[in-house]
């Protein structure tokens, strides 16, 4: 049988265009090199709770086209992503808000607040040449140095002052008592997990699991008329032009007998010391409580470290650096030419992206190749 589209991931972008495919009469086949769907937005059931294997996922999004069509593969639950930031044990609301300068100077009115984040921006003359004078410049020194600095060094692995500015383009300042991040209109988390909700959208379309693409390449080609490829764009022309570099995250999770660690779903250690950045507690993304309500026993954390990417491991943010983007601009020139290949998502378009992003983007391919 020859299929109208072969599709490599069963990601997001994947899944989404797998779903349409069919919907629009088209013969989908889908493969995937791990053994399971959902890419890294991939939930495990342990103890009754929902673990983010790949790290934290929460969906956010003020696209309601976007936020119209995911809700039709799962109900969200109503959860609103609060961190906590933990410096040498001083804890502080994220984003910098009303609650954090408190914590921080003791000012109790949003005019005190403002003076002095200006009082302390005005360290920084001129076009800030770094992340480090880009961050201050922005929030002002002492929030700097506790909430900003240790992380993101931890992050990127290198020094804020060796960072380039646009890294930190804005940081949220909010001279409100709003501790909801990502402030979004539409937010949460599917009830019963993402694998729950991925395995919705490819209900009908026939997958392959433990199927590594580019070492099948010829014989998947064969398959099929077109193909939708969503792993990493230097890795399908065989690296020819060189390694495009990510950053990369290890987990450590375990299981632990008592019912609450933190508190809170995410809690990031901004000190430079602790060698993790943050901790996640799944059972906070559902507010502790299995799926018909009774709480849970025992809690599961992860705790995440960041990494330079090597091969092997999993590419998980792109360093869109000077560099690694004409190298991209190399790649993409090659793309241009496989006039039988689309490339979408993260690592194909070698591009940060959010998760309502990543299905606006395959959703708009649709449009274009589907019509």
């Amino acid at each position: 049988m020859k299929y109208d589209y072969l599709i490599v991931g069963a990601g997001l972008y994947g899944a989404v265009f797998a779903h349409e495919a069919k919907k629009a009469g088209k013969s989908v086949l889908v493969v995937d090199r791990r053994s399971h769907i959902a890419g890294n937005v991939y939930t495990e059931k342990t103890e009754g709770i929902n673990v983010h294997k790949y790290g934290a996922h929460i969906f956010h999004t003020n696209l309601k086209r976007v936020w119209d069509y995911i809700t039709q593969f799962a109900e969200f639950n109503r959860f609103t992503n609060s961190p906590v930031a933990n410096y040498k044990g001083e804890l502080y609301s994220m984003p910098f808000n009303m609650y954090t300068f408190n914590k921080m100077w003791g000012v109790v009115t949003p005019a005190e607040a403002a003076a002095k984040i200006e009082e302390q921006r005005k360290e920084i003359k001129g076009e800030p040449c770094n992340l480090e004078e880009q961050a201050i410049s922005l929030v002002g020194r002492d929030i700097y140095e506790k909430l900003v600095k240790g992380y993101t060094e931890k992050q990127w692995g290198r020094e804020c002052r060796d960072l380039p500015a646009f890294i930190i383009k804005r940081l949220p300042v909010r001279l409100t008592f709003d501790n909801n991040y990502f402030n979004a209109l539409y937010q949460g988390i599917p009830i019963g997990g993402y694998t729950k909700m991925i395995a919705n959208m490819l209900n009908g379309v026939e997958v392959r699991l433990n199927t590594d693409y580019l070492l099948h390449k010829d014989e998947l080609d064969a398959l099929a008329e077109k193909v939708v490829y969503t792993g990493s764009i230097d890795g399908y022309f065989g690296y020819r032009l060189g390694h495009l570099e990510y950053r990369s995250v290890r987990f450590e999770t375990e299981v632990l007998d008592i019912p609450n660690f933190q508190g809170n779903a995410a809690v990031n250690y901004t000190d430079r010391e602790t060698p993790w950045t943050r901790i996640i507690e799944h059972k906070w993304f559902e507010f502790g409580r299995d799926e018909n309500g009774a709480e849970l026993p025992k809690t599961v954390i992860s705790r995440e470290y960041s990494s330079e990417w090597k091969p092997g491991d999993e590419p998980y943010y792109p360093v869109n650096d000077e560099k690694n983007e004409k190298r991209y601009e190399q790649y993409k020139a090659l793309a241009e030419k496989e006039k039988q290949v689309i490339f979408g998502g993260r690592l194909g378009e070698y591009k940060y992206y959010d998760m309502d992003q990543v299905i606006e983007a395959s959703l708009n391919m649709c449009e274009k190749e589907l019509r």
